[in-house]
């Protein structure tokens, strides 16, 4: 078949390549933000320009045909040199003014951000900031953000990665429900608590039981990955979460677990692409974001309720 003269959509390219990653229209959808149908669009419109079927269905999902699987790494090359010619593009402009996107998990966005996005609008009102408030991995290599806020260290050689500090969390409950619980509450008595968890995996309850704390899985009968939902109900009384010192600490609703339990400790990486970094814009809300946020208190929450 001569392709020669076909004329690509990229959008409808991105939603090809993720599509066949994702392995379904659905999926594809939450990933790229859209709706389902508009996938299923985009997909089709492509197949009509290149004259070939991409996905065959299997069962739920779907799967690449023969002419999917040997067009998707030709897809991938096409889109990574496009992706670095953004990421260059953005790293070679001197004006300050413009975009730039943030992403960091839901605690850091909605609680330690506000104030410094609110200092750098402050001192740079032509600065546009989109925060992308999430506890999954985005892809900087894919211009998916070109500033991350992360609990770890990223091992891509590409990805320039600066530990910002060491954050101290701690276990928190609504003083209602820890009256449940008894009075002079010892370790032991935290055998009979109930605790919010992430997922089932046992990662978090091994962590509490290193420091002491006599928990099997049936102390976490509450789970959520929105760290926004487990703060919810740790502020409602129904058990017992983790939280960052500087937000838990402001809030009055809820006060600390055994004061004399040891800290939770996790670091925080500021992380760009190297290609993006060499941007005057990114460069400079990377700095203020590493100097307000690398001291703790500094970025104090306000969070405290009557």
């Amino acid at each position: 078949m001569d392709w020669s003269h076909v004329e690509f959509d990229w959008n409808h390219v991105r939603a090809f390549l993720v599509t066949a990653d994702e392995g379904s229209f659905s999926a594809a959808a939450r990933a790229l933000g859209i709706a389902q149908p508009t996938v299923g669009r985009q997909v089709a419109a492509l197949e009509a320009e290149l004259g070939v079927t991409l996905f065959e269905r299997v069962g739920r999902g779907l799967a690449l045909t023969p002419t999917g699987l040997e067009l998707i790494e030709h897809v991938r090359t096409m889109c990574d040199a496009a992706f670095r010619v953004s990421r260059v593009a953005a790293g070679q402009t001197l004006s300050l003014d413009g975009p730039v996107c943030i992403t960091a998990s839901e605690i850091i966005a909605t609680y330690l951000l506000p104030p410094v996005i609110t200092k750098l609008r402050t001192r740079h009102p032509g600065i546009e900031v989109e925060i992308i408030a999430s506890n999954a991995a985005l892809d900087l290599r894919r211009r998916e953000a070109d500033i991350a806020i992360r609990s770890f260290r990223p091992t891509e050689p590409e990805l320039i990665a600066r530990k910002l500090r060491d954050n101290e969390a701690y276990l928190y409950a609504a003083p209602k429900y820890l009256r449940t619980l008894g009075t002079k509450l010892t370790r032991d008595d935290f055998a009979r608590a109930s605790f919010i968890g992430f997922d089932r995996a046992d990662t978090y309850r091994k962590g509490l039981v290193a420091l002491g704390l006599p928990l099997t899985a049936k102390n976490f009968p509450l789970l959520s990955q929105s760290q926004h939902v487990q703060w919810a109900l740790v502020r409602e009384g129904a058990g017992i979460g983790v939280m960052v010192s500087e937000v838990g600490d402001a809030d009055l609703s809820v006060r600390r677990v055994l004061k004399d339990l040891p800290p939770l400790t996790f670091p925080m990486w500021l992380v760009t692409h190297q290609d993006v970094h060499t941007s005057r814009r990114v460069r400079l809300v990377a700095e203020l974001l590493a100097e307000e946020l690398g001291r703790p208190g500094a970025a104090r929450a306000k969070v405290a309720i009557p």
